[in-house]
């Protein structure tokens, strides 16, 4: 029988319960894996969520605070998803109570409160912690993620990855606390989106050496649901264009991060595309079982759609026949984490966001808020 891994949830807001949601679905996976459970889940604010707590997962302990919830000896690991002013504190409690964690992006408010969270895991390198990203486990941005691993682009041009809402296109739409600096911090939507597009490009080993940011805060003021408007203080949209070094070829390119909560005709549209000398690839979740290669030959150029299906990471139940959505990218996330409980210590092909990484993210990010003040380019070491 497979090893059981019992999970607490730190915050049942949307990502909170889409876990949940995975760990309930685990049965659709065929691989032969270490089984999460959920046991506990601390939710201390939202009446709603403890109700829908209450309704789907009755045999899981409802816990008032994180601290109880960490004494209990039927927690081995907790996903933790709550508002960004709080990853410090938290992150460091379920480090140094031996708990295992997957945590939310980005991994603390600011680049300090990262360094105390990698701190705790420097401490306790016992514990397993990751980052959590979704949109790599796509099926068709596995066999793009293949295709770069090849090198089949030759030279790289141009790297360009981004995620992009449209939500707050509704100026009706009422403020919440990723519009409010003191929770969501100065990052803003990068802070917020900024790892999603950071993950693919991090482990083909593109750092940017050097960053120059433009950042919008477009809507200054919202509704605050008592008949008030509030300002708005975070960032809103964000581009940042870099520059780094292909491992592969020593070479410099240009590379482009989009980060947009204010994005016309997306509704949540991530997106990589690479352009080579050789070959280009590109992948969007707006067509999720394809991605597109086009090879340089001559003047004549155009696009190939190759559609690859929905053979995951890990097999489904139901193979490469049904189409996949953002639920199954979670369950497949959630896969890679579980591969780190395997006791072959057989790795995953493409393993959840690491502490490290989550650093160079703020290193980045960092010196995008510099950039933005100065109008300069922003040099980054790391």
């Amino acid at each position: 029988m497979s090893r059981k891994v019992r999970f607490g949830i730190a915050g049942m807001g949307l990502m909170g319960k889409e876990f949940a949601s995975a760990v309930a679905r685990w049965c659709h996976l065929s691989d032969d894996l270490p089984v999460p459970v959920l046991t506990g889940i601390c939710e201390t604010s939202n009446p709603a969520s403890r109700e829908w707590i209450k309704t789907y997962f009755s045999n899981a302990v409802l816990y008032t605070s994180l601290d109880k919830m960490l004494l209990s000896a039927e927690i081995d690991a907790v996903y933790c998803a709550v508002p960004h002013h709080l990853h410090e504190s938290f992150y460091t409690r379920i480090i140094k109570a031996g708990k295992h964690l997957l945590g939310e992006k980005p991994f603390g408010i600011d680049k300090k409160a990262n360094e105390a969270i990698l701190e705790a895991c420097r401490e306790h390198p016992e514990v397993i912690v990751r980052c959590s990203s979704e949109f790599p486990y796509f099926p068709a941005m596995k066999k793009m993620i293949q295709w770069l691993e090849e090198h089949r682009y030759g030279q790289i041009i141009e790297v360009r990855a981004g995620f992009h809402h449209s939500s707050d296109l509704d100026l009706n739409k009422p403020i919440n606390w990723k519009r409010m600096a003191e929770f969501n911090g100065e990052y803003g939507c990068m802070g917020d989106l900024g790892m999603h597009t950071f993950h693919v490009p991090f482990r083909m080993g593109w750092k940017p050496k050097s960053v120059y940011a433009d950042l919008q805060k477009i809507v200054k003021e919202r509704p605050d649901g008592k008949g008030n408007m509030v300002p708005c203080t975070t960032w809103d949209n964000a581009v940042l264009t870099c520059r780094a070094d292909d491992p592969y070829t020593d070479k410099e390119f240009s590379m482009v991060f989009e980060m947009k909560r204010m994005a016309p005709g997306a509704t949540n549209t991530w997106f990589l595309e690479v352009y080579g000398t050789k070959e280009s690839a590109r992948f969007s979740t707006s067509d999720p079982k394809a991605f597109y290669v086009l090879e340089t030959k001559g003047k004549e150029q155009g696009w190939t759609r190759n559609e690859v299906g929905s053979q995951s990471f890990v097999p489904t139940i139901t193979g490469s026949i049904f189409e996949t959505g953002f639920s199954d990218s979670i369950l497949q996330m959630l896969a890679a984490f579980m591969y780190e409980f395997r006791e072959d210590k057989k790795q995953h092909p493409f393993p959840n966001v690491l502490p490290e990484e989550t650093r160079w993210s703020h290193i980045v990010l960092t010196g995008a808020l510099e950039s933005n003040a100065t109008g300069k380019q922003i040099k980054l070491t790391y």
